[in-house]
């Protein structure tokens, strides 16, 4: 049996983490070195969580090295625990309290023009990252964590989900390729998760693995929403009937796999994908549900990015996803409905309005019919436009 076990993070570029270096001993009691810039204000205080976590445990006597760089209390606890559970074998957690803030679920049609990826195993970057106000933020255990850093990484995200605000952004968490990420679920379920991202999707069975695990998971039987990605040909076969399965309210397609996967090289104009795009816009929109368009690898050029968000939305793209915060507002920027649209969209919903009260069964717009998915795009555009700030919320007493 191991006795002695490392978790988290430290060094000379390595910020708000810590690396902890525990070993079991038979007697002595707990013992614990701190080394910190901030130990003289806050050592005795990392010593008392370490020794209350350990406790916690049933860990009597043992020595503790933390090397820390600023972590916060629910950071220095996950890399503890990580270390405690790759020594003993326990079902217990220690769970930081749940803030006010993340108690809070999500609509299946709320707008996810933008969600930053952030690795799940570096807490400096979730910190403050709500405050960059992208519609969602991903905590990611798959691609960015190295194996060997996976099951830390899932303690740590289980944390962040409970102690971390994010400012009204969906918190969301992509797990690993199945079979794997079904037990990730185990980490982010009952911690007020409000969507998951399934990578790697290319069947509806995998689906329905993952919603299963989901109930067994979801005590509070809160509601928890799925969003698969879609990044191989065979997926793009099948993301119809992913489209459609339980739960699933947007399909993301990702394209440097699907490139690899069908032999192409990925390029900014995307004549590669394009089948690919188009296939998953349309079973996106047969399902009634987002489509969501692959992140921008070049997060220097933002003018290749603002072309490359316009082809999107043209394409019947509803957002993408984004690898830095710079991202975000030529994304949103580039995702937000013209002049032209909102005018259209106006003059749409003020007929609807119109016809309503006036108890008229038919909506028309000069010699045109409208139907109802045409009033509910316009009353998105609207929506759009109102929280962006384009129009007011009394913009049918401006016309």
């Amino acid at each position: 049996m191991k006795k002695t076990a490392e978790a988290g993070n430290y060094g000379k570029d390595v910020s708000s983490d810590c690396r902890v270096t525990l070993e079991i001993t038979k007697t002595g009691g707990i013992k614990t070195e701190v080394i910190s810039k901030v130990q003289a204000l806050f050592g005795d205080n990392i010593k008392k969580l370490c020794t209350d976590i350990l406790k916690y445990f049933g860990i009597k006597n043992a020595k503790l090295r933390i090397e820390d760089g600023g972590a916060l209390e629910y950071v220095i606890a996950a890399r503890v625990e990580a270390a405690v559970k790759s020594l003993i074998k326990t079902d217990k957690e220690y769970l930081p309290p749940v803030i006010p803030e993340n108690k809070f679920e999500t609509e299946k049609d709320r707008f996810r023009r933008s969600r930053l990826y952030l690795p799940g195993n570096t807490p400096k970057l979730a910190i403050n990252a709500g405050l960059h106000s992208s519609d969602g933020i991903i905590l990611d255990l798959e691609d960015s964590v190295s194996p060997a850093k996976k099951f830390e990484a899932a303690i740590l995200v289980r944390n962040t989900l409970r102690a971390v605000n994010f400012y009204g952004g969906e918190r969301m968490v992509r797990i690993n390729q199945l079979p794997a990420g079904l037990k990730d679920l185990e980490y982010c379920v009952p911690h007020n998760v409000n969507m998951i991202l399934v990578p790697k999707c290319e069947s509806a069975d995998q689906i329905k693995q993952v919603n299963t695990k989901i109930k067994a998971l979801n005590k509070a039987k809160r509601k928890i929403w799925l969003m698969p990605i879609i990044e191989s040909a065979l997926g793009v076969i099948n993301s119809y009937e992913i489209a459609v399965s339980e739960n699933v309210v947007a399909l993301a397609i990702g394209l440097e796999d699907y490139s690899a996967d069908i032999g192409a090289q990925r390029t900014n104009e995307g004549a590669e994908s394009f089948y690919a795009r188009a296939m998953l816009v349309n079973s996106a929109k047969a399902a009634k549900i987002q489509a969501i368009d692959s992140v921008f690898s070049d997060v220097s050029d933002m003018e290749a990015l603002m072309q490359n968000v316009l082809r999107s939305k043209g394409l019947g793209f509803d957002g993408m996803g984004c690898i830095h915060p710079r991202q975000i507002k030529v994304i949103h920027d580039g995702y937000a409905p013209s002049a032209q649209e909102i005018d259209k969209a106006k003059k749409i919903v003020d007929a609807f309005i119109t016809a309503t009260e006036k108890g008229l069964g038919v909506v028309s717009l000069g010699t045109k019919m409208i139907d109802p998915p045409i009033v509910k795009r316009a009353e998105k555009t609207i929506k759009l436009a109102v929280n962006l700030g384009l129009i007011t919320e009394n913009w049918r007493e401006e016309i």
